[in-house]
């Protein structure tokens, strides 16, 4: 497979690369990035030096079998407005610009919608959060289980605001301090929303989010709890059903902590029930299974690949 970067300087694209090239079906056409253009790859990436000597182009090939998006919300509506693309390409789109009601757009989170990926040609690639929380609740959706309003708390590190340096993101505010941000107003309810309907399509409850910027540079872990008037077992085997054929989503025996999934593209989950309550922890690397490896995931999808084959990534651990 031929690939194309729009939007090659950011983090998403870095994380791509990075996987990319030990992807043992993968070739790099070209990365596009106007202000790098024929820089090296890895002055910019610089986990990348000693791994390739590619450069930035400002020219976009139509030799491509298929062209990820990387750029920032926006730009990618605006990049396909001003761009004829060749109809043999197919697109993954890791903005938010085509989650939400796009009809030639396939929201492409594989443990939901893995049939229509298959046939897509478009692919909105989900949102990192959004990817943490869909994966927690949409068992209990399938079973039309969700009786009452979801209430969550997660934090997230700081390559979750994108590499643009900002107030929050610099490095002497956010060491060693903690923040809530966007409380009940995140941009990534709409499609979680939207997914939990798909199941659920009687789901009328308020979604309650409470986001936390944490000390750290990579991954998120979240906390959801609802009303589920079962027992933890019965919790356990709705999971396990749901998730039977899902190669990247765990369930967790013991309470996980984050370092279990930063560099890989698994989502851990682990269940407790409280009187009449069920409290789900789910931790993703925000980078990988929350943006670039869910990528991948869903290219190998719709290549008709293994969806593991590239992603069998080791967290560090300590």
């Amino acid at each position: 497979m031929k690939i194309g970067i729009i939007g090659g300087a950011g983090y998403t694209a870095g994380e791509l690369l990075r996987i990319l090239l030990r992807h043992p079906h993968a070739e790099i056409e070209f990365v596009h990035s106007n202000s790098n253009a024929h820089r090296p790859l890895y002055e910019v990436h610089q986990d990348l030096i000693g791994e390739t000597d590619f450069t930035f182009t400002d020219h976009i090939s139509q030799a491509v079998d298929i062209l990820f998006l990387c750029v920032g919300h926006g730009e990618a509506v605006k990049f396909l407005e001003k761009h004829t693309l060749g109809s043999h390409i197919k697109i993954i789109d890791l903005s938010q610009d085509h989650r939400i009601g796009k009809l030639d757009w396939v929201y492409g989170l594989p443990e939901l919608n893995k049939p229509a990926i298959q046939q897509a040609h478009y692919v909105a690639n989900p949102g990192c959060f959004a990817t943490c929380i869909e994966l927690s609740l949409l068992p209990l959706a399938k079973e039309h289980l969700l009786k009452g309003e979801i209430h969550i708390s997660g934090t997230t590190g700081s390559t979750g605001a994108g590499q643009k340096p900002s107030d929050t993101t610099h490095f002497s505010w956010r060491s060693n301090n903690l923040s809530v941000y966007k409380a009940f107003e995140h941009q990534h309810l709409a499609e979680i929303t939207q997914s939990i309907r798909q199941l659920q399509p009687n789901f009328q409850h308020d979604i309650n989010f409470i986001p936390y910027r944490g000390s750290f540079s990579r991954g998120i872990l979240a906390s959801i709890y609802t009303k589920f008037e079962g027992t933890l077992a019965e919790a356990m085997q709705i999971y396990t059903d749901y998730y039977e054929n899902e190669p990247f989503v765990i369930l967790s025996l013991t309470n996980p902590d984050l370092k279990q999934v930063v560099n890989t593209n698994k989502c851990v989950l682990y269940l407790e029930k409280h009187k009449d309550k069920l409290l789900i922890i789910s931790l993703i690397d925000n980078l990988t299974k929350g943006a670039s490896g869910q990528a991948i995931q869903n290219m190998n999808i719709l290549f008709g690949l293994e969806e593991t084959t590239g992603l069998l990534l080791k967290p560090s651990a300590f």
